[in-house]
Formats: structure tokens, sequence, C-alpha cells
């Protein structure tokens, strides 16, 4: 259920790659090495690429995700969301450019900004409907009898009929997450903020997880990324993703052996 986000920070970088012109692809190659026998996905955030204009270096590196691990889904965390023919431009990015698997999508201008991506056979979308940050409620939670991330669910229902898009739901908010699961059903959710937002695993799992462990794309990030500094960062790393991915299959394990 891991997936790795892949935020580099030039800063955060060790010293040895730091200054290379191709520092964050090199920085985020040897994690993707070091964590892939633990996870499920990678989920590279676009923002963190292009602030140092470095798109290249974001294609580069999903493209060798591709090659060398290739059942495994890259999640682009974009958040695009923009009117009908804009959309149609953003999915030929995330698609065509970048060959992301995924992409993660804002649904707030309607089903026309979610449309294109739905259209390209074997792509998915993750469609942000309760998100992990703190202030996210005043609009997301909003009104109270029927707040807008039950709405988001409601309506991605009904654009689901390719089977191909999965919601955004945030670790640290365990209940709202419970209310998503039940009015989905088995539709996949990607999960936010686990570790350094706070997000709990056990919380997690028994808010959102369908019996049988299954249904979730649990995400860190900084937590894998700066496990280590100095030139063993990746080994660092890899211990990271392997005691988060032991510490999933054990609760995933005592909640099937409550269920039986």
């Amino acid at each position: 259920m891991l997936c790795v986000g892949l935020d580099p920070i030039r800063a955060r970088i060790p010293p040895h790659l730091r200054e290379r012109d191709d520092a964050l692809y090199r920085f985020c190659r040897d994690i993707v090495d070091a964590t892939a026998p633990f996870v499920c996905a990678f989920k590279p955030q676009a923002a963190h690429f292009a602030a140092e204009a470095a798109e290249d270096q974001l294609a580069a590196l999903i493209s060798y995700i591709h090659a060398q691990y290739p059942d495994l889904p890259v999640v682009l965390d974009a958040k695009r969301g923009d009117i009908g023919s804009t959309a149609e431009l953003y999915a030929r990015e995330a698609f065509e450019r970048y060959d992301a698997d995924i992409v993660t999508l804002s649904p707030y201008l309607g089903v026309e900004s979610i449309r294109p991506f739905l259209d390209w056979p074997g792509r998915g979308v993750a469609v942000l409907c309760r998100t992990s940050n703190q202030d996210s409620a005043w609009l997301q939670s909003y009104p109270e009898r029927d707040p807008v991330f039950l709405r988001v669910a409601r309506a991605a229902l009904d654009w689901n009929r390719h089977d191909n898009i999965m919601l955004v739901a945030g670790a640290t908010y365990p209940p709202e997450l419970a209310q998503i699961r039940a009015l989905v059903g088995e539709m996949p959710l990607l999960i936010p903020g686990v570790g350094a937002q706070g997000g709990h695993l056990a919380a997690v799992l028994a808010s959102g997880e369908v019996p049988g462990g299954y249904g979730l794309m649990i995400n860190s990030s900084r937590g894998v990324l700066y496990a280590g500094e100095g030139e063993h960062f990746a080994r660092s790393a890899a211990e990271s993703a392997r005691a988060l991915r032991d510490a999933m299959r054990e609760l995933a394990n005592e909640r099937l052996s409550e269920l039986s």
C-alpha cells in the first residue's frame, strides 16, 4: 500500500549531489532504486521540478521508473483543474509529455475539467476529495449537512464510467475518510498526510481499508526522502520504506484476523 512521494528540495539533497545539473533526477532516481521493493507506486510532485526549471529531469525520472520498474505506476502530483479546452492540454502534458499513469486533479470547475483526462485509455486520475492540509475544511467540509467532499465523492462515482478514478482523502481526517469509504465502496483512495502531517496508519486502515487489505495507496514523502543524510541517504530511505511497508502489513493482517 506504500506510495513514495518524490518531492525533491535542492537544499536538502546530499552535498555530493546538490550542485549537479541533474541533481533532482539523480537524487530521486537513487530513492526509487532503494525503495522500489517496498512500494506500490511513486508520486513525483510537479512543482518541485518546475520551480527549478527541471521539467526535463521529471520526464527523465518517470521514463526511468517505467523502464526499470514497469509494474509500478507513476502518479504525477500536479493538481490540475481548468476549463475543458485547457484541460485537454493539461491531459496531454500529464500523459503524453510526462507519460504518467495517473494525475491528481482538482474537481472544482466541474466535470469539464476532469473529462479530458478520463478519455485517455489506460490512464487514471486522482480527484481531490478531502485533502490533508489544515485549511481545507473551510470549503471541503461545508456545509455541515452535505459537505463538499461528499458531493465530490458522489460525483466521482458518476464520472467513473471507465473505472479509472481514485479519490484523494487525507490521513489527517479519519472520520471523513470513513464517510468517503462508505460512500464509494471499493474505489481506490490515495492517502496523503501520514508522517510529517500527523496522520496515523492505524486510523487510516481502520477508516479507509477495503476488507482484504486493499483499496489504499498511502503516500509518504519527507519521512522516506529525508530519512538520512550524506552519501548513505538511499540506504536510510530504504530502511524507512521497509519499516512503513511492514507496519502496513502488520496492521492489515491484524484487521483481517479481527474480521475472521
